[in-house]
C-alpha cells in the first residue's frame, strides 16, 4: 500500500516528472482551462455565428444549472437540520459506552507572522472543549520566516498554556529547503514529524491512537467537536482508511466583515454543507482530521504544492487503490471571514484566498495520472471521480459568467435576422425568469446564515442583522467575482504553467 516510492506519488507540476509521464501530466494540467476556455469561447462563436444554436445551447444550460441549484438546495437544507442535531446531541454521554480513554488527539497550528489574539483565541477554545486535555498534544508549528515575532508569540502561548495540555510543542520550520514550497504543507509535515519524533516515540504513544487534526491559525474548535471526531473514529469500520471533514463556519469576526467578505464566506460554508450530503464527492479541505498512523505510512503532507489540505485527501486515495474516503462530520469549527483595515485590501484577500481556493484544480493532473498508473482502482471509480472533480472545476469557472453575462450575448450580436425570431424574443425573458427561480434559494440561504451567526457584539447596531439578510442579492456578483473569475485565472495560469506559490490569507481582527 506504500506508493510513496513511485515517481508520481509526491508529483507538484510537470517538471517533477520525466519523459512521457512527464507529457502526459502536463497534457492533463491543460485540460481544464481547455475546458473552460473551450465553453466561454464557443459560446461567444456561435452567438456570432449561430445564433440559434446558441440560443438553445443557453436554454439547456439555464436548465441545468437551475436544476442543479434545487437540487444542491435539497442537500443543503438536509446538512442544516443535521448540524442542528448535532450540536444538540450528547456526545460525552455517546462515548461513555464505549472505550475512548486511549485516544489522544494531536492539534497541528502552523502560523507565520498572525497576531497574538488570534493564535490565543484558537488556543483559549481548545481549553474549553470537552476532552481530556492531558489526551491533547498541541503542535505550534512556526515558520523560520517568520522571525523574531513569531518566536515570541510562541514563546508567549507556550509559558501561557503549556502546562495546561498533556503535550505542547513548538516546532520553527526551516526556510528554503530543496524541493519544498514555503507554505502551510511543507511546514505541518514538518511539525508532524517532529511531534513524531519528540512525543509520540518518547512518551511510547501509539500511532494507531492519535487522531491529527490539521487545524488553520485562525481555527476555532466547538465544545464537543473532539468528543464528536472521537465517537466516529471509533464507530468507523475501518478508520484508518478515512479523513474527517468538519464544516468552517467563517464567522469568528463575521459581524467586522463587510457585506461582500460576509457572502463570499458564508457562500464557502454552504458549499462544503452541500458537499457534505455528497461523501462521495467530498475531499479534504482546510481544517481536517485523519489518523496519525494514515499519515505516518504515505509521508504526512506534500510539501511542494499549494493544496496540500485536498491533496492529502488524493494521496491516501491512491495509495489505498481507491479504497479511502471521507467522513462527514456535519459538526463545525469557526474560522475568520476575511477583513482587512481597508475595504479595497479586505477585497483583494477575498480574491486571493479564493483563487488559492481554486488552485485546488492542480489536483485533476494528479488524479487522472494516477488512475493512468494504478491498476487496482476499479474503471468505474475512475469515472465517476474523474467526471466529479472536472465538471466540479468546470462549474466554478464557467456557470456564473454563462448565466448572468454570457446568456444575453446571441441577442447582443447575433445579428438583424436572429433578433427578428421569436426565440430572440423569448431567450432574455427565459433567462430573467430562471435567475429569478434561482435567487428564491436566496431566502433559504439568509435563513440557514442568521441562523449560525454568532451573537452581536454590543458595539455594532441592532440594524446589522437586516443587512445579514439583504446582503444575499449579492450573490450574483460575488460568485462572478470571487468564484468564476479566480477559478478561470487558476485554470489558466495551469494551462499556460505559469505556476501560484502559496498565499497565506492576513488575519484580522478588530
Amino acid at each position: 500500500m506504500d506508493y510513496t516510492h513511485t515517481p508520481y506519488f509526491r508529483v507538484g507540476r510537470a517538471s517533477d516528472l520525466q519523459g512521457s509521464d512527464r507529457l502526459m501530466y502536463r497534457l492533463l494540467e491543460i485540460l481544464p482551462g481547455f475546458l473552460s476556455w473551450g465553453t466561454i469561447l464557443g459560446t461567444v462563436f456561435l452567438s456570432f455565428f449561430f445564433p440559434i444554436w446558441a440560443a438553445y445551447f443557453i436554454i439547456a444550460f439555464d436548465m441545468y444549472w437551475i436544476l442543479k441549484t434545487a437540487y444542491l438546495s435539497f442537500h443543503l437544507r438536509h446538512n442544516w437540520k443535521r448540524i442542528k442535531h448535532n450540536l444538540k446531541l450528547n456526545w460525552q454521554e455517546m462515548l461513555s459506552k464505549m472505550k475512548y480513554e486511549h485516544i489522544f488527539h494531536m492539534i497541528i497550528l502552523p502560523f507565520f507572522t498572525e497576531d497574538l489574539v488570534v493564535v490565543e483565541h484558537s488556543i483559549q477554545a481548545l481549553l474549553e472543549t470537552d476532552y481530556d486535555k492531558k489526551k491533547m498534544i498541541i503542535v505550534l508549528a512556526l515558520e523560520e520566516k517568520g522571525g523574531e515575532k513569531a518566536r515570541e508569540i510562541a514563546q508567549t502561548i507556550e509559558k501561557r498554556y503549556g502546562e495546561k495540555f498533556g503535550y505542547f510543542l513548538t516546532t520553527i520550520h526551516p526556510e528554503d529547503i530543496l524541493g519544498e514550497m514555503p507554505g502551510k504543507g511543507s511546514n505541518i509535515s514538518y511539525a508532524a514529524e517532529e511531534a513524531r519524533r519528540l512525543v509520540l516515540n518518547k512518551h511510547n504513544l501509539g500511532y494507531r491512537d492519535v487522531i491529527v487534526s490539521a487545524f488553520d491559525v485562525d481555527t476555532v474548535a466547538y465544545k464537543e467537536y473532539f468528543l464528536c471526531l472521537t465517537w466516529h473514529f471509533l464507530t468507523n469500520p475501518n478508520p484508518f482508511s478515512v479523513s474527517f471533514q468538519p464544516v468552517p463556519f467563517y464567522n469568528n469576526n463575521i459581524w467586522y466583515a463587510p457585506a461582500f467578505s460576509r457572502v463570499a464566506a458564508g457562500s464557502s460554508t454552504f458549499w462544503q454543507m452541500m458537499q457534505q450530503e455528497r461523501p462521495e464527492k467530498l475531499s479534504t479541505f482546510s481544517s481536517h482530521s485523519v489518523s496519525f498512523q494514515s499519515l505516518y505510512e504515505i509521508g504526512y503532507w506534500q510539501k511542494n504544492m499549494v493544496s496540500e489540505d485536498s491533496r492529502i485527501f488524493w494521496n491516501l486515495f491512491l495509495a489505498h487503490d481507491g479504497d479511502y474516503s471521507v467522513v462527514p462530520l456535519s459538526y463545525p469549527v469557526s474560522m475568520d471571514a476575511n477583513l482587512a483595515p481597508t475595504l479595497w485590501q479586505t477585497t483583494k484577500n477575498i480574491y486571493k484566498q479564493h483563487r488559492r481556493w481554486a488552485w485546488g484544480v492542480e489536483n485533476i493532473p494528479y488524479i487522472l495520472l494516477g488512475f493512468i498508473k494504478n491498476k487496482k482502482i476499479s474503471k468505474w471509480t475512475k469515472l465517476r471521480v474523474s467526471f466529479v472533480q472536472i465538471e466540479g472545476f468546470w462549474s466554478l469557472a464557467t456557470n456564473p459568467l454563462m448565466i448572468f453575462m454570457l446568456g444575453w450575448l446571441p441577442v447582443i450580436i447575433g445579428g438583424a435576422h436572429f433578433n427578428q425570431t421569436i426565440l430572440s424574443y423569448n431567450l432574455p425573458m427565459f433567462t430573467r425568469n430562471m435567475m429569478f427561480f434561482a435567487m428564491i434559494g436566496l431566502v433559504l440561504s439568509a435563513t440557514i446564515y442568521l441562523s449560525f451567526l454568532p451573537a452581536r457584539p454590543k458595539n455594532i447596531k441592532s440594524i446589522s442583522k437586516t443587512f445579514m439578510i439583504l446582503q444575499w442579492l449579492l450573490v450574483p456578483i460575488t460568485i462572478t467575482i470571487f468564484g468564476a473569475i479566480p477559478g478561470l485565472e487558476a485554470q489558466t495560469r495551469l494551462m499556460l504553467g505559469k505556476y501560484m506559490g502559496f498565499w497565506i490569507t492576513p488575519k484580522y481582527r478588530k
